[in-house]
């Protein structure tokens, strides 16, 4: 264990050891369970007594009066930042994720479908994968290109792809040589930027340094702006049979309402939009979401990176009762591996 916080260490121990049999067993724990099964070193009567405080104080809740206590989201809470024992991923799975990853192709989507597709597989939960957002990449290069006297497009392409194509229209005559010396001098001064620390200063000075016109300089504008939407990123999802096999979702009810869940891209991002921010794994729990619909739920993420930036993030979503050690080490390894790749994806 890490610390108790607020428990003592044998009601922590206690606390710790409801949790993981209710993970292992999906069934109400009782004192007698946890007497035979664990060496406690103290009577039946006794942790009777201690999980009757632990119920008292929010960590544990009794589903009917006659049945065994499960945990509490509160108690879930405790166990993940303070009781939980850590897991390295088996090296099984490291060479399960290594493998799917590397035949996977060089386009960026196949990659991140491929790990999407694996980590639901192998968490037996439903994975879910943002794309990556412009804003958190870095500005490759601008092309402008001439298109005829007094039209072109102009092509922004970031760390990780092309980002936007923009038809733009001026009211002078344009020749090809001066899209081509404003790309230039663009490219030179926002080189290896990051795309949301670029702004209208950066693209008036190249405009003025060539002293052309204020037109083109609000073409280059609407280009950037494009290509960094702040809008939440595309998600991939699999996995969501695999609910089905969770007693949680067997009352179709709620399997339907965590369907729906996974069809609102909008809904997922939300779910985990605050861990991007995050360099270690991020768990929420339950009525952590603030919704009813959500009640049920957990999520570990982790997220991505190309270099050392944060592009995006890796989940799992499933019923509170997951075994969170092992999906944070599916995770934390997939996401790794995951980054690793991307270094190597084609973005020409």
């Amino acid at each position: 264990m890490k610390h108790e916080g607020a428990l003592d260490k044998r009601k922590a121990y206690i606390l710790a050891t409801v949790v993981y049999e209710y993970i292992a067993t999906a069934e109400p724990v009782g004192s007698n369970t946890l007497t035979q099964k664990y060496n406690l070193g103290v009577s039946s009567a006794t942790v009777r007594n201690e999980m009757a405080e632990l119920e008292a104080s929010g960590y544990l809740v009794q589903p009917h009066t006659s049945a065994g206590r499960v945990p509490s989201d509160a108690g879930y809470r405790t166990y993940v930042d303070d009781l939980m024992q850590p897991e390295t991923l088996a090296p099984g799975d490291r060479k399960r994720i290594r493998e799917d990853l590397r035949e996977a192709s060089r386009e960026l989507d196949e990659v991140i479908e491929s790990a999407t597709r694996l980590l639901g597989r192998i968490s037996n939960n439903l994975a879910f994968v943002t794309k990556p957002q412009s804003d958190t990449q870095t500005f490759k290069h601008i092309q402008l290109i001439w298109l005829s006297v007094r039209t072109g497009v102009a092509i922004v392409v970031t760390s990780l792809g092309v980002a936007a194509q923009t038809l733009f229209e001026v009211t002078f005559d344009l020749d090809a040589d001066t899209l081509t010396k404003l790309s230039n001098a663009l490219n030179a001064r926002l080189g290896n930027r990051l795309m949301r620390d670029i702004g209208e200063r950066d693209v008036q000075a190249a405009v003025e340094e060539l002293g052309l016109s204020d037109e083109l300089r609000g073409a280059v504008l609407s280009a950037l702006r494009s290509a960094r939407s702040v809008e939440a990123p595309s998600i991939t999802a699999a996995g969501a049979q695999n609910l089905l096999d969770q007693p949680e979702f067997h009352d179709l009810r709620k399997l339907r309402s965590i369907l729906r869940i996974v069809e609102e891209q909008k809904t997922l991002y939300d779910m985990v939009a605050d861990a991007i921010a995050s360099e270690t794994p991020s768990v929420k729990i339950g009525a952590e979401f603030g919704s009813d619909e959500l009640a049920d739920l957990s999520v570990v993420t982790v997220p991505y990176h190309v270099g050392r930036k944060a592009i995006g993030m890796l989940s799992i979503l499933g019923p509170r009762r997951m075994p969170y050690a092992r999906l944070v080490a599916l995770a934390s390894g997939t996401a790794d591996t995951l980054s690793e790749r991307l270094s190597d994806v084609d973005i020409q």
